[in-house]
């Protein structure tokens, strides 16, 4: 069995520690927020020394932009997969806004993190504004493109359309989960899920 070469393995090394990096970031920004969040503090949590974790992140802001690319990542992928969408438009919408509702309503640690961009967003506008171009703007465009290729709904601004889907799903999900609202206004997330697929499907009729 060949044995990994000496490049693969520092790799590895470099991939492990940044991942390690990452999870202790996490751990710190969702417990003290980002201001009150050190880099030494990250380094402590991750189990590493501070000149590695000032090695692969030149700063705070940066190690804190490569978390919200990381969580878009893995949030866009799980929902929207990594081809263009494809099908008959009930059944992939209604997949779609189901898949997303259940993943940002089970994920406790996305919605933390939610938290704490909306609470950081005031005195740091532009690392809300790197989550907004991480996450939102690419599935807006993707869920455009879906809609103006479906000529059977049409519909006038698929964009806006897009923007009514996903705006609608978040509010469910800060409404309801985030501020903590379902024992004031309970819904069953089919309903919303039902409710956006029939406006768009039925938009032409």
């Amino acid at each position: 069995m060949a044995r990994p070469k000496a490049g693969e393995i520092d790799r590895s090394n470099s991939t492990d520690k940044v991942e390690k990096i990452l999870q202790g970031a996490m751990q710190e920004f969702l417990a003290h927020g980002y201001a009150a969040t050190s880099m030494d503090k990250v380094a402590e949590a991750a189990s590493v020394s501070k000149a590695t974790v000032y090695s692969h992140f030149q700063d705070k802001q940066g190690l804190f932009r490569a978390l919200i690319e990381k969580l878009a990542r893995k949030r866009f992928h799980s929902i929207l997969g990594t081809q263009p969408l494809y099908g008959e438009p009930y059944v992939v919408l209604r997949r779609l806004a189901k898949t997303a509702l259940d993943q940002m309503v089970n994920d406790q640690e996305y919605q933390a993190f939610e938290r704490l961009l909306m609470g950081e967003s005031a005195r740091f506008p532009e690392l809300a504004q790197v989550f907004i171009a991480s996450i939102a703007k690419p599935a807006i465009e993707t869920i455009s493109k879906y809609l103006a290729s479906c000529a059977e709904l049409n519909i006038p601004d698929p964009e806006a359309t897009a923007r009514i889907l996903i705006g609608s799903l978040v509010h469910f999900v800060i409404t309801q989960e985030i501020m903590h609202g379902k024992n004031i206004m309970p819904m069953e997330s089919d309903r919303i899920i039902d409710a956006l697929t029939h406006l768009i499907v039925n938009c032409a009729d």
